[in-house]
């Protein structure tokens, strides 16, 4: 009898632990936006052709193992890309007015651990949670055959709303929020520092994400 009430036991200890879902995996797809402001001086062409770089496809995807109560700490990668052409002037080495057409493709990724604080344990079909993420921000531009990069120490915070569709997945809206400044890029291996002059890199994003539990 005590062997029976013993493996009883184990297992009822087993299938709670799997209960409990220590894991959380979640992607999320939608749309950025970069806030940092344009230059002055720009001729509206120029403007414009900037506007096409300053929202884009932001994607992300986070790893949580969630300890006891509402902590969870993991893993956060995210991606921004962006592009535009279009028809700029200059001058030539004669000083005569020109245009070209060019196109820019812009990448924005950052990595880095990951805080997240949840209700995902407790009883309700209403789920929510925000995470903060400390790591880096790196920078990607290609125009023609000129191509710079750069990166920095970042942030990411994440603030989402989601239903519980079953107990092993949700979806819902997600807000998100990463910062970041470039002090200097490389343009085809050659350094050049922007002085007080940064590249902004923060964006505000709006997706859709899913969590996966296991």
């Amino acid at each position: 009898m005590i062997k029976k009430l013993l493996f009883a036991a184990m297992c009822s200890a087993s299938i709670l632990s799997f209960a409990q879902q220590k894991f959380s995996i979640i992607p999320s797809v939608g749309f950025g936006w970069r806030t940092a402001e344009n230059p002055e001086g720009l001729t509206s062409a120029e403007e414009d052709y900037i506007k096409g770089l300053k929202s884009g496809v932001n994607f992300d995807i986070s790893a949580y193992y969630h300890l006891r109560g509402t902590v969870g700490l993991g893993l956060k990668f995210s991606n921004y890309s962006a592009s535009s052409t279009g028809t700029l002037s200059g001058t030539d080495q004669n000083g005569n007015l020109v245009y070209f057409t060019t196109d820019t493709k812009d990448n924005i990724t950052y990595f880095g651990p990951s805080v997240m604080i949840s209700n995902f344990n407790e009883e309700t079909r209403h789920k929510g949670f925000i995470d903060i993420s400390l790591g880096v921000i790196s920078y990607t531009t290609r125009s023609g055959n000129v191509k710079g990069t750069g990166s920095n120490f970042g942030a990411e915070m994440n603030l989402a709303y989601q239903y519980e569709v079953s107990k092993f997945f949700y979806i819902g809206p997600k807000l998100g929020l990463t910062g970041g400044t470039l002090n200097k890029m490389k343009y085809n291996g050659q350094t050049f520092d922007f002085g007080d002059n940064k590249e902004g890199l923060s964006r505000v994003s709006l997706s859709a994400a899913a969590t996966f539990r296991f």
